[in-house]
């Protein structure tokens, strides 16, 4: 007799699997497909209804008539042909020879075994020979569908040249695309359908261990506007972002869209539209599905689930962080991510420009969510750097909307997040007259309107400024408030530049510029990791300060000389894991950390924490 131990089995059950499986769903078909209340043999004699056209149906669609029900029965074995279906183990050409035995794959792949750095070389091969960046897009998608370690192992040592195709700009085009590109769902998505059962909703994704959630209602998609259900390309493409540059495992994020309608015209006329058809829902019908999703979320995961907000309109967007912001683990990217990606593109710049944050003064044009975020971390960093209060450091910083300057004048029709920048001026209408009135040494676009910053706003910035520090951080680039080029030549060189989306470098009077980025991807990751790691309980404003003081820190005198005030994407594990670890120390610090004890090297500890990308071996 086997003796009856744990090894032997193992190798009873690999020989048998088949067997095993195949005799257990002929026995559980005869008993449970469920038949107008009743129950029904499936598996009969030969040559009655049970065998269609000779081959056993095991599961029982032969034998059932259109009108009859058929359970949908799947097993998951990893193995054969569901392991190459399956995304998280999939290795395509990488499986060994004796994987390819172990696990049932002989004939189902070609004989050649190919290394992971070979179907790497393949892909990007592949890749580059697409002309149209949504194509590249697609492709991508397709490939994390189909094998996710190599997916993110393309994303991060290819990261500068890939990072325009997974996220912005090509994932604007994506969103508004999507209902044409659609093909498999990737999240969740909650609509006013799924109100008052959203926790079983959560419950029907497959991963239970979330640690980030990525959730936007697709109300203000990059500067593209209403979106509606089209907006998931956004929490896709974040939490992509968060596994490759922050090593956040991909089973632990979960993107989310909140369906709650669309006033955009044309998705609602579109007949592949595949969101609700009706218009926006809001006040207390809206309020009631975001305070049962928050609910759900915490019930569901836990009080250390971070929640990001991501493209929520800025009347959503302010009340949604001003509530939760206490009772969750929340951040805001727009308001709060952005902020601290431009403050340390600050920090970084006073190297080239000279003086301290408190001797410059700040002119932004737009009054949104980003605007008044970056406003607001500026006022506090410099507050922090003086020991001024914040209402005084905030008088260093002005703001243009639509209707011209943000001044004291205006204060009774203004929204409550504009309020703080209402300082005594008299009235101005338009960007160039506030350039040369407040005469700002830094000049920051946040209005999602392309072509703001002309020529005129640029030279004017020039005359009273030896080198003038031009943020044009509206997404996507046809959004751009000025191009790089636009920004160099009309500065005659003299312009540090950075923006929202990548442009290339430019030549200008035999000089070679390249054009700093200040995309959101440098922080977030990073931002996310510590709060992880640390097992953050909250956000504190204190930790976006930490993390834009540490990438600053990581800006070198190479970079520079190069007039970049960001260090470069290749680097941006290593950034991350520094940030991490500034933000975790934070999160310490002031008592908001869960996970103890606190170790000793944090910034070793957040990359043992990293996911990496490459292949595993399978028994």
């Amino acid at each position: 007799m086997i003796p009856l131990n744990r090894s032997n089995i193992l190798k009873v059950v690999g020989v048998e699997r088949r067997r095993v499986v195949r005799k257990f769903f002929v026995a559980l078909m005869e008993k449970t497909i469920v038949n107008g209340g009743g129950y029904c043999s499936v598996v009969e004699e030969e040559g009655k209804a049970g065998f269609g056209g000779g081959v056993e149906d095991v599961y029982g669609e032969d034998s059932a008539t259109e009108d009859q029900l058929v359970t949908p029965w799947t097993i998951s074995v990893a193995s054969g042909y569901t392991l190459l279906r399956d995304p998280h183990h999939n290795k395509g050409l990488g499986f060994n020879e004796k994987e390819r035995d172990a696990h049932y794959l002989r004939g189902l792949l070609p004989p050649a075994v190919f290394t992971q750095e070979l179907q790497e070389k393949k892909l990007m091969h592949n890749l580059r020979k697409y002309d149209v960046p949504l194509h590249r897009y697609m492709a991508m998608m397709d490939l994390q569908e189909r094998n996710e370690r190599l997916f993110y192992k393309l994303l991060i040592d290819n990261v500068e040249e890939l990072l325009p195709v997974v996220y912005t700009p090509t994932v604007g085009e994506a969103c508004q695309k999507y209902g044409s590109i659609f093909s498999r769902p990737q999240g969740l998505y909650i609509s006013l359908k799924e109100k008052g059962k959203i926790l079983e909703v959560l419950k029907n994704w497959p991963e239970k261990s979330i640690q980030v959630i990525v959730v936007t209602d697709g109300e203000r998609i990059l500067g593209l506007g209403d979106l509606g259900c089209q907006g998931m390309g956004i929490p896709v493409g974040k939490l992509s972002l968060y596994t490759a540059l922050g090593g956040i495992r991909p089973s632990a994020c979960l993107p989310v869209t909140i369906d709650v309608g669309t006033n955009n015209e044309q998705l609602l006329k579109d007949e592949f539209y595949i969101g609700l058809k009706h218009k926006r829902a809001t006040g207390q019908e809206y309020a009631e599905l975001l305070d049962e999703f928050m609910n759900a979320v915490k019930q569901n995961y836990g009080e250390k689930v971070l929640v990001q907000f991501e493209d929520f309109a800025n009347h959503n967007a302010f009340e949604l962080l001003a509530r939760y912001r206490s009772t969750h683990l929340v951040f805001n990217d727009d308001i709060q991510g952005t902020a601290s990606v431009v403050l340390a593109g600050l920090l970084a710049a006073l190297k080239l420009v000279g003086g301290t944050l408190a001797d410059h003064t700040f002119l932004f044009l737009g009054a949104g969510e980003a605007g008044t975020g970056i406003a607001e971390l500026i006022a506090l960093e410099i507050s922090k750097q003086t020991k001024a209060p914040l209402e005084e450091t905030r008088k260093k910083i002005w703001l243009v909307d639509s209707r011209g300057l943000i001044v004291s004048s205006r204060k009774e029709s203004l929204q409550h997040f504009k309020k703080p920048w209402a300082h005594e001026h008299e009235p101005v209408k338009g960007l160039l007259d506030a350039v040369k009135a407040i005469k700002p040494t830094v000049l920051i676009g946040s209005s999602g309107v392309g072509k703001t910053f002309t020529k005129e706003v640029v030279e004017a910035m020039s005359s009273f400024n030896k080198k003038p520090l031009i943020l044009a951080l509206s997404n996507p680039t046809s959004q751009s408030e000025c191009t790089a080029e636009e920004a160099y030549t009309w500065s005659k060189g003299r312009a540090i530049f950075a923006s929202g989306s990548p442009f290339d470098p430019v030549e200008y009077d035999g000089k070679v510029f390249v054009p700093g980025q200040a995309n959101n991807a440098y922080i977030f990751p990073g931002f996310g990791l510590g709060l992880i790691i640390s097992g953050a309980i909250r956000v504190h404003d204190d930790m976006l300060l930490a993390a834009s003081e540490a990438l600053a820190a990581q800006v070198a005198q190479e970079n520079f000389d190069k007039g970049l005030i960001y260090p470069p994407f290749t680097n941006i594990r290593k950034i991350s894991a520094h940030i991490a670890a500034k933000v975790a120390a934070k999160a310490y610090e002031l008592g908001l950390a869960s996970r103890l004890p606190r170790p000793k090297d944090l910034v070793k500890y957040a990359e043992s924490c990293m996911y990496s990308p490459i292949y595993r071996s399978y028994r």
